[in-house]
């Protein structure tokens, strides 16, 4: 069965709810679908304090649900499933998706806004998915209890790597921050307050290039990436946090794509298909923020609607 649909919004992250608020607000007929739970990765945060409105902060686990009942109460449909093929038609034609787990086998959509995120890259050294839920995570409010009162170790140094390695100092009995580079990239509010904690060093310059244990992780081998030399670290869990890669796989020769697996859009976020947007963390040039990725789904819903009923709307 397939429905008919003004908007389908692909991805329930802030990008996506925003999108799918815009989009209701214009009594635009517009349905959301997200594979795991509304709010995406957001729920995973242990606290977000840069996102404005929120002056003593707000968890994550407490933001995406006001996100997601803002934009149902004001008429978003939601379903949970996953998007298994977009196919694009010509302008002014409806593009089919197609769905698992849905209500429906597909829907046909006026236009597509998507917004599915992206997933935190792995690292790809021995011992990695070996270990993974027995000592590795990639996500320190969902693991970090199994390491309380011990030494862990967390791999990065962006935002999220800072933000979790300040949330496991609360829990471990030390943590240490391994940096492949001689400073770190997140914002200086987040270095400051971490590198004020008394149980907490930093490795830099050097990268982790095998994972150690038996039955659970015991260690992480390094290796500087200046002289190459290598050190043992002795830890009881490895959190990695180094970068992100687009959820994107199903758009591959679809709309047009960068080397690195980002939706290229204009400045309206419409990719090289009219009538399809990309919003959030999977687009080129993303700032990779909460807010951001709400701005770029205001922006996408304005653009759908544009495109539906004419440059003069709104």
């Amino acid at each position: 069965m397939t429905n008919e649909v003004d908007v389908l919004i692909i991805g329930g992250g802030a990008a996506g709810l925003a999108a799918g608020l815009y989009c209701a607000r214009a009594r635009l007929d517009v349905v959301l679908i997200e594979r795991m739970g509304a709010g995406g990765q957001l729920i995973n945060v242990d606290r977000v304090e840069n996102y404005p409105g929120f002056p003593d902060g707000i968890a994550g686990y407490e933001l995406g649900p006001l996100f997601s009942q803002q934009a149902l109460d004001a008429g978003l449909r939601m379903e949970y499933g996953e998007v298994l093929r977009l196919t694009p038609f010509g302008a002014g034609e409806r593009h089919l998706i197609e769905t698992g787990e849905t209500d429906a086998d597909s829907f046909a959509a006026r236009a597509v806004i998507v917004a599915c995120g992206s997933t935190l890259a792995r690292l790809g050294i021995p011992g990695e998915s070996e270990f993974e839920g027995r000592g590795v995570s990639y996500c320190a409010t969902c693991d970090g209890e199994f390491c309380r009162d011990q030494p862990v170790a967390v791999i990065g140094g962006g935002d999220s790597a800072i933000d979790e390695a300040l949330y496991l100092t609360g829990i471990a009995s030390h943590v240490t921050v391994v940096h492949r580079r001689d400073a770190f990239r997140a914002e200086q509010v987040g270095r400051e307050r971490l590198l004020a904690k008394t149980n907490l060093s930093v490795i830099w310059n050097t990268e982790p290039v095998e994972i150690t244990g038996k039955d659970a992780v015991d260690g992480v081998r390094l290796r500087s990436v200046k002289d190459q030399s290598t050190s043992q670290l002795d830890v009881a869990g490895v959190f990695i946090y180094t970068g992100l890669r687009p959820n994107t796989g199903f758009l591959k020769d679809v709309v047009a794509l960068d080397p690195a697996g980002h939706v290229i859009t204009d400045q309206r976020l419409e990719t090289s298909v009219k009538g399809i947007f990309a919003a959030g963390d999977l687009r080129q040039f993303s700032a990779s923020q909460i807010a951001a990725s709400v701005g770029d789904g205001v922006t996408a819903a304005i653009g759908a609607e544009r495109y539906i009923r004419g440059p003069l709307a709104r």
